[in-house]
């Protein structure tokens, strides 16, 4: 469950201040927010993460309101409850894929079940590259390794930024099955940020900033 009420944000320098709409998401309810440009989505997508403090405002996961953590708290519930997709790759350089999988579950404090990784990992048809070096994978493959990273500590809270901009019509639609997927198995809310409007379709639920 993903709540916000009267959520503001302003950066420091910055005369201008952003003025989110309220969002109230049951279990499993999944998010599209729509916008141009420097409208504010991925300032919308770290505050939900915790990454940013609002200027006003609350932001509830599963009750819990993560404005008010101090910032160990917030870290630790961040690792167990939220998993990011990141526009660009953030695996490890230095780890293979399985190792990049392994790293994320252990600072997520989470047990490391092989069964579990290896059903994921076969989903998202990345189960033959374990062992495979992070700059050896191909942009899909990446991606595909962006969403397990995201779901393995099996989140509260799914948030993918700009999963698809870059992608054409069949990858686009195949990247928000798996998502949508993975966050119906793990019972998560998924929340996107784009301005592709392309994935529209696939949500019930969607604002525009």
């Amino acid at each position: 469950m993903v709540q916000t009420h009267n959520l503001t944000f302003q950066y420091e320098r910055s005369e201008h201040t952003f003025n989110f709409p309220n969002i109230n998401l049951k279990e499993q309810e999944n998010l599209l927010i729509l916008g141009k440009s420097g409208i504010g989505k991925t300032t919308l997508l770290h505050l939900l993460a915790g990454l940013l403090k609002p200027l006003n405002g609350a932001i509830l996961i599963n009750n819990v309101d993560i404005t008010s953590m101090r910032t160990n708290a917030l870290d630790k519930f961040r690792g167990k409850n939220i998993g990011f997709v990141f526009q660009k790759n953030h695996a490890i350089q230095s780890l293979n894929l399985i190792e990049n999988i392994k790293t994320r579950l252990f600072f997520s404090k989470k047990p490391i079940n092989n069964t579990i990784i290896d059903e994921v990992l076969k989903q998202l048809d990345l189960n033959d590259f374990k062992k495979t070096n992070i700059n050896e994978l191909s942009v899909g493959q990446l991606q595909r390794l962006n969403i397990a990273l995201s779901v393995l500590h099996k989140p509260r809270v799914i948030l993918a930024d700009e999963p698809t901009s870059s992608l054409d019509d069949d990858n686009c639609k195949s990247v928000i099955e798996l998502l949508k997927k993975q966050a119906q198995q793990t019972k998560a809310n998924l929340i996107v940020i784009t301005h592709d409007r392309r994935i529209q379709s696939f949500f019930q639920n969607s604002i525009t900033l």
